[in-house]
């Protein structure tokens, strides 16, 4: 999988297999019984969670989320894998949180910018503010790409565990 040129912070990929998603759900549940304790995995329907686990897991350790679909046009004698690489949902769910802060914060005071404009006043602090904002999110930016080339060497120990499942 091709990632360091990509900009999305979250990799995807998507496969088609020519069995039913019953029988590729049931490859992960019988691996599931025989794997290493590097690797988690849950299964909920045709939602599977597979992580890095024990004393390899660190907090930028991907993630891999896969979900099995019919495969259109197939009879339901093909399933579509969609997978998804991203780091814990809680550190997601926080590096999200943080966004929205920065994106409510920058709002704001572009709020009281135009105001203070209208009225005549100076706008200087309102532009700092705002100036800081942005290069709040640029280092978010560059924090999550960072957390991502951390975890790249997991990703694909992830991608080869999931590539053995399947085939």
């Amino acid at each position: 999988m091709e990632a360091q040129n990509d900009i999305r912070l979250r990799l995807r990929f998507y496969k088609n297999v020519s069995e039913s998603k019953e029988s590729v759900r049931a490859k992960f549940e019988a691996y599931k019984k025989v794997m290493s304790t590097d690797f988690l995995m849950k299964i909920r329907g045709n939602h599977i969670q597979f992580t890095v686990s024990g004393e390899k897991h660190r907090y930028w350790s991907p993630h891999l989320t896969i979900e099995l679909e019919d495969l259109d046009g197939s009879d339901k004698q093909g399933t579509h894998i969609r997978g998804l690489f991203g780091p814990a949902q809680t550190l997601w769910t926080f590096f999200i949180f943080l966004h929205f802060i920065l994106a409510g914060v920058f709002l704001t005071f572009s709020m009281f910018a135009f105001t203070n404009f209208t009225l005549k006043k100076p706008v200087t602090t309102d532009l700092i503010v705002m100036g800081l904002m942005l290069a709040c999110w640029i280092l978010l930016y560059f924090i999550g790409r960072q957390t991502r080339e951390n975890g790249y060497g997991q990703m694909e120990e992830l991608e080869a565990e999931f590539n053995k499942i399947i085939n």
